[in-house]
């Protein structure tokens, strides 16, 4: 027999084991939201969120280019294939189902490469091309390479080889925000919010600009954001943000 004191504890123990399989203890949102938001290094969240601007930027260039198709948010396209295809639109259809095999490709090429860096010089290159591409009005070519740079920018902060934290689509960003607020509203951790709102906002910003870099100078506003990820890649100090960390939950 145990002390009584031990087997308090051993109860204890059993309980939230039995909360964590039945229950799902560690997958309450408070839980989970304290975890991710403390799971990035500042670094890290900081290449993130510039990460999720750049993605924004090319997303606001390439909606506006490919006239109302998306080259990160995948979902949307999936809706718009879909409606394309009941409407009897099937170019259109065809072009948004491109994009998400384009999508996927960049991600599977993003995988194998596995290093950061390495994956930023592959997207440079897709959007380089993509901007060739563009000056030759090969259409879908370019959303093709857009679409793939999206894909590959997503498996930058893999984590044996899972995707930790997509920086392409904010759709759980929300989420966690909305979640965040009703943490920081029985917790102790006021800025549970933050994060999230933060990859929201960056995304969104970049969107704007990226719209209006075409709209002001035509399919040159792309070399923009190329110029933009050969900074990050080339300083010291934002390359290290891409050095790998300890594993991140997902997000």
């Amino acid at each position: 027999m145990w002390p009584k004191h031990e087997g308090r504890e051993l109860g204890a123990a059993r309980a939230r084991r039995y909360c964590e399989l039945w229950v799902g203890y560690d997958n309450h949102p408070a839980r989970k939201e304290r975890t991710v938001v403390r799971s990035l290094r500042r670094g890290a969240f900081a290449a993130a969120a510039l990460f999720a601007s750049f993605a924004g930027f090319i997303d606001g260039f390439g909606f506006v280019y490919l006239g109302g198709y998306f080259v990160s948010f995948m979902s949307g396209n999936s809706t718009r294939g879909g409606v394309d295809l009941v409407t009897g639109d099937f170019g259109a259809a065809g072009l948004a189902f491109l994009l998400i095999a384009s999508f996927v490709g960049g991600v599977m090429v993003g995988t194998l490469i596995a290093r950061p860096s390495w994956i930023s010089v592959f997207l440079i290159a897709a959007l380089v091309f993509a901007a060739v591409a563009a000056y030759a009005e090969l259409t879908a070519a370019v959303g093709v390479l857009l679409a793939a740079s999206m894909g590959a920018k997503n498996t930058v902060f893999a984590s044996d080889g899972a995707t930790s934290f997509g920086v392409t689509y904010m759709t759980g960003a929300l989420v966690k925000f909305g979640q965040g607020l009703i943490t920081a509203i029985r917790t102790p951790d006021r800025f549970a919010w933050a994060r999230p709102i933060t990859m929201w906002a960056a995304i969104a910003i970049g969107a704007a600009l990226g719209a209006a870099s075409i709209v002001t100078l035509g399919i040159s506003g792309l070399w923009i954001v190329i110029a933009a990820h050969l900074l990050f890649l080339l300083l010291p100090v934002t390359r290290a943000w891409l050095q790998p960390a300890p594993a991140a939950p997902r997000v």
